[in-house]
């Protein structure tokens, strides 16, 4: 059975996380030198390269999986500590979690609150399309992540976290501007939407859905905040599909109108969490 030197595994992690060799080592407290001999050592182990040696410094399928498993036994060695020296000094536990933009903006972090007011915990959000947040658990980047897909990845547990509703908004003046005689195929062909950034199909689906209009028909702004959604439309600048919770007081004021009330996009939503999760982790999960 391969046994792994978990300081080979801690170079590559170092190497990946700091895009340098020479920062790795200024990390780990070793030479640049020393760094080099560990990956190739790491390599020679398994008989195959895990890193491209490029710019950026890309991580191949093999270190992928390597770095993975070093991730999670570095979990679950900050969740057996403070069982086993519970007086011995803390330090913040860290916590990496893959999240869709909309679930920050909305419910995401009202639900963490209390696990980080009473913990000691470092908190780094990974902030990715609701599609493509799974990979940073395959990546081994993230321990939990929010995502659209149901089934969950091997050695991963998956459940139902609910779904969100969205819906089509704009500002009056935009409506009066492009939409007058409603939403026609001509109209949305010239009126500007919104999308999170090119993995977000979402309004594409949408329009597709409900009027048979392809993407390459019509134009949108592309916006890597959710917050900015609301901005935008509330500007008159854009119409977009925004989370009804996000927008309660918007819709209720006026300044935004929902466009097609009898149309929505409900979208489900999952929290993938490891298997033998422990410790802090469970409590997330």
């Amino acid at each position: 059975m391969m046994k792994f030197d978990y300081k080979l595994l801690e170079a590559l992690s170092a190497v990946l996380e700091q895009q340098s060799f020479e920062q790795a080592a200024a990390k780990l407290f070793i030479t640049q030198s020393a760094v080099s001999q560990r990956i190739k050592l790491l390599e020679e182990s398994i008989g195959q390269p895990v890193i491209v040696r490029s710019q950026p410094i890309r991580v191949t399928s093999a270190g992928e999986k390597l770095l993975s498993h070093y991730k999670m036994v570095r979990q679950l060695e900050n969740a057996l500590v403070p069982d086993l020296l519970p007086d011995a000094p803390t330090k913040p536990v860290k916590i990496a979690l893959a999240v869709n933009a909309d679930s920050i903006a909305t419910w995401f972090l009202d639900a963490i609150a209390p696990i980080l007011k009473h913990n000691l915990v470092e908190l780094d959000l990974i902030v990715r399309n609701e599609a493509k947040t799974v990979e940073k658990l395959r990546s081994g980047e993230a321990v939990g992540a929010v995502t659209s897909q149901k089934k969950p990845l091997p050695g991963y547990q998956s459940f139902e976290l609910g779904a969100m509703e969205f819906i089509l908004v704009a500002s009056p003046d935009f409506k009066q501007r492009y939409f007058s005689d409603g939403l026609t195929k001509q109209a949305l062909r010239y009126a500007p939407g919104i999308s999170y950034d090119p993995n977000d199909d979402m309004h594409v689906r949408f329009i597709f859905k409900h009027f048979k209009i392809e993407s390459r028909d019509y134009y949108c702004h592309s916006v890597g905040s959710s917050q900015a959604f609301v901005d935008l439309a509330k500007k008159g600048i854009a119409y977009c599909l925004i989370p009804r919770l996000q927008i309660k007081d918007e819709l209720a004021s006026g300044e935004l109108i929902n466009l097609c009330p009898d149309k929505t996009s409900i979208e489900k939503l999952y929290w993938h969490s490891w298997v033998l999760v422990r410790g802090i982790n469970k409590k997330l999960s």
